[in-house]
């Protein structure tokens, strides 16, 4: 069976771990498993997972600090991290996609369901065409490093807050409404609460500041000229 690629399996329930392991398998992934976010991150660097599937509610460290750390690590720029919880409040889910989450599935679980959406972000990363790196106003965005160069300061995003950017300052002044964002940046079949993108906006403006994206009132956003 054709590899399609390593998924880190993180929960702290044994019956779940071994149910998704073997709808995984079955699908052709390598899995490699942890019951806990501090467990997690050193398997993670040895093994450079694809995909990272990351229970929320854990013991010695959740998913929300876990997902934190990994995205904070340049090893890690190119791994999608997706949730997994049973925990439905739209609270939680703000929380998650601030942490840099790249997806949210709640338990139960699905496998159909499951192995679609995952599938789905896999596919986008096989088929991510690299673009040239963007000049603009006083930025040079990198697509080889996913940093933001802005004179002699380097400045770190969490991939989809790259992404955005990335798509936004491919046309300066362009606006960009928010379900063409959400179709370029998260996919057609990556379901995502509306206020996704307001989070990864503000935390763009939180690292670059305001003066960069702009927002059009009802319709969507722009990166200013």
């Amino acid at each position: 069976m054709e590899n399609l690629g390593k998924i880190l399996v993180v929960d702290d329930e044994a019956d779940i771990i071994e149910f998704i392991s073997y709808n995984l398998k079955k699908e052709g992934y390598d899995v490699y498993t942890a019951s806990n976010g501090k467990d997690a991150i050193p398997i993670a660097k040895k093994v450079k997972p694809d995909l990272i599937l990351l229970d929320v509610m854990m013991p010695v460290m959740d998913g929300i600090e876990a997902c934190k750390l990994i995205k904070a690590d340049p090893d890690f720029k190119k791994t999608y991290v997706v949730f997994l919880t049973a925990r439905a409040e739209e609270y939680s889910e703000i929380e998650g996609f601030n942490a840099g989450a790249d997806d949210y599935i709640a338990k139960p679980i699905k496998p159909k369901v499951l192995i679609s959406r995952l599938n789905a972000i896999l596919r986008r990363k096989i088929k991510e065409i690299v673009s040239p790196s963007i000049t603009v106003k006083d930025l040079f965005i990198d697509r080889e490093t996913f940093l933001i160069h802005r004179g002699e300061q380097k400045i770190a995003l969490a991939r989809k807050e790259f992404e955005l950017l990335f798509l936004l300052a491919s046309k300066p002044g362009k606006v960009f409404t928010r379900d063409y964002i959400l179709e370029k940046v998260w996919g057609e079949e990556v379901l995502v609460v509306d206020r996704t993108i307001d989070v990864h906006i503000r935390k763009i403006r939180e690292k670059l500041g305001d003066e960069y994206i702009g927002t059009v009132k009802g319709v969507g956003y722009k990166f200013e000229i």
